[in-house]
């Protein structure tokens, strides 16, 4: 799940998953990061669910995806996209 904060020049970005699906620790990776595995862990919240914050400019294309232990990859399907390869985000 995404959650999205904009104003006028930055759009905060909270990527969200489910508790313990997958298992184990997971990080969103993209070309925001640079596609660097635990640049942004996904920490648990109160309700059990796992978020991380990232905030980019505004009017912008980002591909991103998540890396779970083991080198498991998942899509987020509430994306603004997909290219076949990775999901798609606009701010």
């Amino acid at each position: 799940m995404l959650e999205c904060i904009r104003s006028k020049k930055q759009t905060k970005i909270t990527f969200v998953l489910p508790a313990s699906h997958p298992a184990g620790e997971v990080s969103v990776v993209g070309d925001f990061n640079d596609w660097r595995p635990g640049a942004h862990p996904l920490v648990e919240r109160l309700d059990g669910s796992r978020a991380v914050m990232v905030t980019l400019p505004v009017d912008q294309r980002h591909e991103f995806r998540y890396l779970a232990d083991g080198g498991h990859w998942l899509d987020e399907e509430e994306a603004d996209g997909h290219d076949g390869r990775n999901s798609l985000l606009h701010t």
